[in-house]
């Protein structure tokens, strides 16, 4: 199972595990893959305070995700701050979709937040709000790979995360978009089909896949999208794949920072239950429906703004969501992938890694068996 990326990152296998949180990240990463961070979310401060975390209870090495958009209103403007950028997108965005937003959760009993938590600050989404996030991963030399949610990375970020003995990357749901990262001289894609969760395009993982590796020749790719059982993780480096890049598997497990009224709603539902969704961060994102987006649907409510606009306009939602998550269980932010039909149960992180490779396993002897037949 051990690929040439697993050399390169010392780490024993190549499943890497996308979350938000740091409990998860280091077991995964202690388990012999690679937990990756989800930075968007935390200020500068707060990513600083998890990354400390991580360099003490990791036992080798671990990665971080930013969202900086290819595409996003903003972009191009220079000399601002991040608190000067977002007073000016501020500007942009129409009352009548605050109205909207506080009335769906007005509507639902969902509690407002105490005054102390209540602030709306916009943080990743942008070049200029990431730049922050940036200095503060080149402080943890055990912070080895750094990944773009949303396109090609800008030239300069690129630059400065490899000139730092670092590899950067960035996912991808077409061919064009992964042409694009080996011509940005990026190290690494990861080609997600529309099953995945969270930002997604519109194909199909095993459609996707072989078309991005066969396109980028020997760039290392990491498949995703509906990724839950070794027998895919077999699939998929049997396409060529240099690993397995996972995320929504990792909501139901016992480390997992997510409200119990939320885990049930994943464990409870099947992959019939998800949709793309541009009503939460302003780009199509997979996420269980419920009354929030199907709101959002309607010929009668307003259309979601262009991204970071309408994350602006939901943040609210999010952070009342997480803070009340029982009231919020119909109109909470919940990204997650086709896959959550099979996150039936609550495992612990480490079993989990332990479980895909004993199933990779048995996939491959499956495969052995019918060749010396």
């Amino acid at each position: 199972m051990r690929t040439e990326i697993c050399d390169r990152l010392g780490i024993d296998v190549p499943i890497f595990a996308f979350t938000h949180c740091r409990d998860v990240a280091a077991a995964v990463s202690n388990a012999g893959g690679l937990g990756v961070l989800g930075a968007v979310g935390f200020t500068a401060e707060q990513l600083e305070v998890e990354l400390q975390w991580l360099d003490d209870h990791v036992q080798g090495v671990y990665g971080v995700d930013l969202v900086i958009p290819s595409k996003y209103e903003g972009k191009g403007v220079e000399g601002l701050s991040p608190e000067e950028l977002e007073a000016q997108l501020a500007k942009l965005v129409p009352q009548e979709h605050r109205d909207f937003a506080e009335k769906i959760l007005n509507d639902h009993g969902v509690p407002h937040l105490p005054p102390e938590e209540h602030h709306n600050q916009l943080l990743g989404w942008t070049a200029t709000t990431v730049a922050p996030q940036i200095e503060v991963i080149l402080k943890h030399p055990k912070a080895k790979l750094v990944a773009n949610a949303l396109g090609t990375p800008p030239d300069d970020v690129i630059k400065q995360i490899q000139d730092s003995g670092r590899l950067i990357g960035a996912l991808c749901g077409s061919v064009k978009h992964a042409l694009n990262h080996k011509n940005a001289g990026l190290d690494f894609v990861v080609m997600q089909g529309t099953e995945g969760g969270g930002h997604c395009g519109e194909i199909a993982s095993i459609v996707l896949w072989p078309q991005v590796i066969d396109a980028i020749g020997d760039m290392p790719a990491l498949a995703a999208g509906g990724i839950g059982n070794g027998r895919q993780i077999a699939a998929a480096l049997a396409m060529g794949a240099a690993g397995a890049w996972t995320g929504s598997l990792w909501l139901t497990v016992e480390e997992a920072n997510v409200p119990p009224a939320q885990m049930q709603t994943y464990i409870d539902a099947t992959s019939l239950d998800t949709v793309r969704s541009r009503s939460w961060t302003g780009k199509p994102c997979r996420m269980l429906k419920n009354d929030w987006t199907e709101a959002w649907e309607r010929p009668d409510t307003p259309n979601p703004l262009g991204m970071p606009l309408q994350m602006m306009v939901a943040l609210d939602g999010v952070k009342r969501g997480h803070r009340y998550p029982e009231q919020a269980k119909d109109v909470n932010f919940n990204p997650v992938g086709q896959v959550v039909g099979m996150m039936n149960k609550m495992e612990r992180s480490a079993d989990v890694v332990q479980r895909l490779i004993a199933e990779y396993l048995e996939a491959c002897e499956r495969l052995n068996k019918l060749n010396n037949a």
